[in-house]
């Protein structure tokens, strides 16, 4: 008998680094994520298999059940990683994988592994729903971070996700801005490490309660907004406080001069995705620059 979970692909269209510190942001669930497939088997090990959304597999694993000793691997970083997570799996629920003769493991992206929407995450998900653990301690313990993407992870809708003394706040929201036409997200060739921009935001002397309700207070305007214009104008705020935060150029000025729409950062600066407002010759623009991945929000969004 195969057990199958699966989880959804994440992205963050405000408050970036600021909701470590307890400020609003609006996260969306995707509607590419990762499938995850188990069947029980008699090999006395756990046989582990990761495949990319192209069908090229990524990582394969081998361990002992009693204790998750790596037999063989194809990536060691990859495997002790992997270790650690069922380990501290074992340590939440102490009879995970202990009443088996041995099972394979297979999980399956939709979305292609560089573009950064939630390799990790969605693995949390899904083996927290295997193992009937709490994910976010779950990642707590292993990945760290946020956990916003676990909440992206486990609803199928927008919503407003806040950490009070460190727990998890979250608003479902109804509605969708009425000009989602207008919108594109855009990959930028390279995937950016979410646990190194982490700890550098962690390091920089700044007044984070201020930034936090500067934060907060952009994001829900940008939720309520009704008009193309205002958005652009508060994606433009966003994108600017941020930017004089973390002391980086933003990414129109550094990349996109010259192009007509309003920009922001997503996630990790620098890297993953980018949003941009525009119309129907949006993507052929960004394609011209060498990004040949555009979106539009109806095509990512769940």
């Amino acid at each position: 008998m195969t057990k199958e979970f699966y989880s959804n692909g994440k992205l963050l269209l405000s408050g970036e680094y600021a909701i470590l510190d307890g400020a609003e942001g609006w996260a969306i669930p995707t509607k590419y994520g990762q499938h995850l497939k188990v069947n029980e088997t008699n090999t006395k090990t756990l046989s582990w298999r990761s495949i990319d959304a192209d069908g090229t597999v990524w990582f394969t694993g081998s361990y002992t059940l009693k204790d998750f000793k790596e037999i063989a691997s194809t990536n060691e970083e990859i495997s002790k990683n992997l270790i650690h997570i069922l380990n501290e799996i074992r340590k939440l629920e102490p009879n995970f994988l202990t009443n088996i003769e041995g099972c394979k493991v297979q999980t399956e992206l939709t979305f292609p592994r560089v573009w950064g929407l939630g390799t990790s995450s969605t693995l949390i998900a899904n083996l927290s729903s295997w193992a009937k653990v709490d994910p976010y301690a779950l990642l707590s313990k292993t990945f760290g971070g946020s956990a916003y993407d676990i909440a992206c992870a486990q609803n199928d809708g927008p919503i407003i996700f806040q950490l009070k003394d460190k727990v998890p706040i979250i608003t479902n929201i109804d509605t969708t801005p009425p000009f989602t036409e207008a919108l594109f997200f855009i990959y930028l060739n390279q995937k950016k490490n979410s646990r190194e921009a982490i700890a550098a935001y962690r390091n920089l002397k700044i007044d984070k309660a201020k930034l936090t309700q500067n934060i907060s207070e952009l994001t829900r305007k940008m939720i309520s907004s009704q008009n193309l214009r205002d958005f652009e104008e508060l994606l433009n705020t966003h994108e600017r406080r941020l930017s004089r935060v973390l002391q980086t150029t933003p990414i129109k000025e550094k990349l996109f001069k010259d192009y007509h729409g309003s920009i922001k950062s997503l996630g990790a600066w620098g890297g993953d995705f980018i949003l941009a407002t525009g119309n129907e010759e949006t993507p052929e623009y960004f394609k011209s620059k060498g990004y040949s991945v555009v979106l539009p929000f109806s095509k990512m969004i769940l």
